[in-house]
């Protein structure tokens, strides 16, 4: 497309020469020059002070520099395998470049060879709030201790992954990249950061990061055809499903497992991978994209005022749906963030809005817990906005994450997934899962989902078969563990097996409970120990049954066994840390420094490893 002298910042004359210029660019020399004029931006280089000399690399500030080492050294931390599939992607494009990129886990990477490191791209996800990932804790206290050497010599680049609905939104990456300038590095683009809907604005950063690189080493390092093959891997869509591009997969069985008489609804939902080439391991997830509930849609239309059947954009490539599905299946309605209102504010000019986001970040949380888009629009009359131009502020609609139930041994071609539906009300209104209720209510064996496997490196079985697997799962996360014991079983391992499981009711609530009384009569589930909270008097859950057995799981982990812990972050993930350091300074005689230490080891050696949520 060419570019018009009414619609840009360009002289007639610089116009004619760029619509001459830019329809005769290869991929590679496109990414060249975005990587460069970033590198130029990013260092403070006025418009029109450094000449483009394509013929010989230049330097930021005017002088010849020397052309940097292709070492490249790629780190990610990472919780659900995100950041590590985007470090993997990376790697290889720098790999095509013609670079020598090293990639590591920020835990198995050694932080005292930092200082050697030339060229440092980060990719890393925040944990709960603001924490860094599991496997970043090490790096990223070494890195913030007096430990951390100067690093003048550095340059680095830093991807955060987040999730603008959090309020210390991608605050990991927001550490590494103060803490590195701050030990003298220099960025070679600015760090990017994403929300969940992440594929545009990494791939951006990627295309930043190789023009950048690109463009700082020898004209004669990276060959046309190398750069070519990258540019082409860069833009081109991957062949097999993926999360830009799901699977529309059959729904094959969808059971309640929940007793009669039971407050909660959990659904088993069994899902054809048929004829889709996908495939997946013990510990691997399942991203669902799921609909928005049709009656908050049709009362979020009424709301504003909308006709439903107006056409809209619902992607950048101008894309058109109608308003009412573009509502279901594309955009995010049940989640405040204040990205979003500070959005609203600017399109609607409501005054109350831009009040509220003026009285301060406590003000501002306490109205965005709890409440969704309809809160919003009926809170302050945001009424007689145009479809368009409200609905190109909303965030796509992201896809959830479940833990897979099932062994990919046992059920080929199939993947399981385990469902709490999620209801209760607040501010006058009920309010539910958008995934969760989708499956319990609106969701019947022949109907297709769009689904996708999400690869978590950081949550597999040992290697080696023999090894004890002790695993911790109460409600919906003994799911994985369901996949663990089944493929143990499939495969033979000889390795013992224990599995602490806990609900609310035995008679109700005891999920998959023939399955595993099946395993323990087989031998292959060598011990279960379980609680059900309210089932007695005084509440009882899995932390209060591992110290119980302190003893015994104690000498568990002197034979080698590896721990697993599946479920909610915010309080039983933080209970069952606290009971391991418990048993270790019980059993072990620790201090409660040598029981931290002891933990922080097993986490290392990928013996202690956290599904959590």
């Amino acid at each position: 497309m060419e570019l018009q002298v009414t619609n840009s910042p360009f002289s007639q004359e610089q116009v004619e020469l760029l619509n001459k210029l830019l329809p005769s660019l290869t991929d590679s020399q496109r990414i060249w020059l975005s990587g460069y004029l970033t590198a130029l931006q990013g260092a403070g280089v006025a418009a029109g002070a450094v000449p483009v000399n394509v013929a010989a690399v230049p330097a930021a500030a005017g002088t010849p520099a020397p052309a940097i080492s292709k070492e490249v050294t790629v780190l990610f931390g990472s919780q659900t395998g995100k950041s590590q599939g985007l470090a993997k992607k990376l790697t290889k494009k720098l790999e095509e470049l013609g670079f020598q990129p090293t990639l590591s886990s920020m835990a198995d990477f050694k932080p005292n060879g930092l200082k050697k490191v030339q060229n440092l791209l980060i990719v890393v996800s925040t944990h709960g709030e603001g924490e860094p990932p599991d496997s970043a804790l090490a790096f990223h206290e070494f890195l913030n201790s007096k430990r951390a050497p100067q690093l003048e010599g550095l340059r680095f680049s830093v991807l955060a992954l987040g999730d603008t609905s959090y309020e210390f939104f991608c605050q990991t990456g927001k550490d590494f990249d103060k803490r590195l300038e701050e030990l003298g590095g220099k960025r070679i683009v600015p760090r990017m950061d994403c929300d969940v809907d992440f594929d545009e604005a990494a791939a951006e950063w990627t295309n930043q990061v190789l023009g950048a690189l690109s463009a700082a080493a020898a004209p004669a390092a990276v060959s046309a055809a190398a750069a070519g093959a990258a540019a082409s891997a860069a833009g081109g869509q991957e062949s097999e499903y993926s999360r830009t591009n799901p699977f529309q997969a059959e729904v094959l069985e969808n059971l309640n497992l929940n007793g009669r008489g039971s407050d909660r609804e959990t659904r088993h939902v069994e899902i054809s991978l048929a004829g889709s080439n996908l495939q997946y391991e013990p510990g691997d997830c399942l991203g669902i994209y799921p609909e928005n509930h049709p009656q908050l849609v049709d009362e979020l239309i009424a709301a504003f005022g909308w006709n439903a059947d107006e056409q809209v954009a619902v992607n950048k490539n101008g894309d058109k749906r109608s308003v009412r599905e573009a509502l279901l299946r594309y955009f995010e309605i049940t989640v405040l963030t204040k990205p979003l209102l500070e959005q609203a504010a600017k399109v609607t000019g409501n005054e109350a809005l831009q009040q509220l986001l003026a009285a301060g970040n406590e003000q501002l949380k306490a109205y965005i817990q709890g409440r969704d888009l309809l809160d919003l629009v009926q809170d302050y009359s945001l009424k007689g906005i145009a479809a368009a131009d409200f609905i190109a502020i909303l965030r796509k609609l992201p896809a959830r994450l479940y833990s897979i139930s099932s062994s990919p041994s046992a059920y080929s071609e199939e993947v399981h997934v385990t469902v709490r539906a999620v209801r209760y009300e607040t501010n006058g209104r009920e309010r539910y899962g958008v995934c969760s209720v989708q499956l319990a209510e609106r969701v019947q064996a022949g109907d297709h989902l769009p689904v996708y496997i999400q690869h978590n490196p950081n949550f597999k079985l040992p290697e080696n078969p023999d090894t004890p697997v002790i695993m911790i799962g109460p409600g919906t996360g003994v799911a994985p563990f369901r996949a663990f014991i089944g493929e143990r079983e499939e495969t033979g391992a000889a390795g013992k097996n224990w599995l602490f499981y806990g609900d609310q009711h035995f008679s109700t609530d005891f999920l998959y409970q023939v399955e595993w009384q099946r395993w323990l009569k087989d031998g292959v589930l060598t011990r279960m120990d379980v609680a059900f909270s309210r089932d007695t008097d005084k509440k009882v859950y899995v932390q209060h049954r591992m110290l119980e057995k302190s003893r015994e799981f104690y000498q568990w982990l002197q034979e080698g066994a590896h721990v697993y812990v599946c479920g909610d972050e915010k309080k039983m993930a933080h209970d069952v840390h606290a009971a391991l350091l418990a048993i270790l300074e019980q059993e072990g005689n620790f201090s409660p420094d040598e029981a931290a230490e002891y933990l922080t080891r097993m986490q290392q050696q990928k013996r202690y490893q956290r599904d959590v949520y």
